[in-house]
């Protein structure tokens, strides 16, 4: 057992390669949520010959990625802004809308509760309940909206609970935030993987309020982190319009750009990745829900929030165990609202699922 308490990033692999001895290289990570087809044989082709696109700037509109995304997404071209991930996108929307107060539906990513704190505000929580499974209540998270806030941060599916507010309900929440100015930020890293994304996704909404941005990147679904290439939609011309204000010029590079409109075009690479996903999910969430010994929640992501309910077994136990036979899940004891019992993990290739399953069984049903 390690003594002191460490938690890693789904990208920490370094740093268990120091801590357990075992070579990165050999690590499943099933604490990154990416998807585990990696890049596409489409993209990795084309890339390769476009490696000429470095000797030029790329177009400082991004108009050909943008009207990809637009395709893609439904979205209207003039409501897409472009950037070095949806982090830089965060940074640029925190900057300008500079929210004093803010409340954060959590538990969830920490970075949105770093931003604001650097740019000045607060943050309060509203906290999903493990008694209603994570799902939020609309009506109680609507009472706790005032005139005090001006941004309500929303991660949608959520990390790392895995649950999802409905476009009809985001609807709601829209209307609600209204009466009080509160500008909301939805972000949909892992829409896509969602059973149904026209059922959660806000996209069509942001041609209604002027009060919504909608956050997405290709890091997870397209299995592209280090392509740091994200983008934002609003219906807020004011918004985008400041937004790029304030954006440094060609912040994707040349191969990120033309990346990204092979990536929204490749239909059978996404198809094939919908499959996988829903058909894993389903399969490992069925076989995880027949055990005593843990209590899963219904995942909306690719990924999977995990109770254990075994005595003297907590989310560190569980999370050496698995790391020391290459399969790396993320102990979630850090998350706001949740303890030591959770862990989270995300759907990888059939094989992959199967050897975490007999791990998790190993220590939790022997």
């Amino acid at each position: 057992m390690i003594k002191h308490k460490d938690h890693f990033h789904g990208s920490d692999l370094e740093e268990i390669e120091k801590c357990f001895g075992i070579k990165k290289e050999t690590i499943i990570s099933f604490s990154a949520n990416v998807n585990p087809l990696g890049i596409s044989t489409r993209l990795r082709t084309a890339l390769g010959d476009q490696l000429d696109a470095i000797t030029r700037y790329p177009d400082r509109e991004y108009t050909k990625l943008r009207q990809c995304i637009s395709a893609y997404t439904g979205a209207q071209l003039e409501n897409i802004i472009v950037g070095n991930g949806s982090t830089e996108l965060i940074s640029l929307f925190i900057q300008v809308n500079h929210p004093k107060k803010a409340l954060i539906v959590g538990p969830t990513y920490s970075e949105y509760e770093r931003d604001i704190n650097l740019g000045g505000g607060s943050c309060k929580y509203y906290p999903l309940k493990e008694n209603q499974d994570f799902q939020p209540d609309i009506e109680e998270l609507c009472r706790e909206l005032d005139d005090s806030m001006d941004l309500l941060v929303i991660c949608n599916p959520n990390n790392p609970t895995s649950t999802a507010i409905t476009h009809r309900q985001m609807r709601r929440i829209l209307d609600a935030c209204l009466q009080y100015g509160i500008f909301v930020m939805v972000d949909e890293t892992y829409v896509e993987f969602a059973p149904d994304e026209q059922l959660i996704t806000s996209v069509k909404l942001t041609n209604y309020y002027s009060n919504l941005i909608i956050l997405r990147g290709t890091s997870k679904f397209f299995a592209a982190p280090g392509l740091r290439l994200g983008y934002a939609i609003t219906g807020n011309s004011d918004l985008t319009s400041e937004i790029n204000v304030r954006k440094d010029p060609w912040t994707i590079n040349s191969l990120a750009e033309i990346a990204g409109q092979i990536m929204f075009q490749d239909q059978e690479y996404i198809q094939k990745t919908k499959k996988l996903i829903h058909t894993e999910r389903e399969r490992i969430f069925q076989l995880l829900s027949g055990w005593d010994t843990v209590k899963v929640y219904e995942p909306q992501g690719n990924f999977m929030l995990m109770r254990i309910q075994k005595d003297h077994v907590d989310a560190q136990m569980l999370f050496e165990h698995c790391i020391r036979k290459g399969l790396m899940i993320r102990d979630c004891s850090t998350f706001p609202f949740l303890d030591s019992r959770y862990v989270r993990f995300c759907t990888m290739m059939p094989g992959q699922n199967d050897d975490l399953i007999a791990a998790f069984a190993e220590k939790l049903n022997s």
